[in-house]
């Protein structure tokens, strides 16, 4: 499950250049907190449970996030 975790690292790293590359800044900020954390969380040689438990409240923080900003941030119609 370390691997999992290492692969995520990857694919935000990946999105964080994208998003730098695009001049999109903020996004890739948070792109790398969260490469950040799946590569420290993929190097640390939890528990098969315990990483089920970070990947499951990492999913509902996502699913918290998004709706909060889907709510109260973005303007439906608006193009940047």
């Amino acid at each position: 499950m370390d691997r999992v975790f290492r692969m995520l690292a990857f694919w935000t790293g990946i999105f964080t250049v994208m998003f730098y590359v695009g001049d999109r800044s903020d996004i890739a900020l948070l792109f790398l907190a969260q490469t950040a954390f799946f590569l420290t969380v993929g190097y640390l040689k939890l528990s098969e449970r315990m990483y089920m438990y970070l990947f499951g409240l990492y999913c509902t923080l996502f699913v918290i996030g998004f709706t909060w900003y889907s709510e109260f941030i973005l303007v439906p119609g608006f193009a940047h």
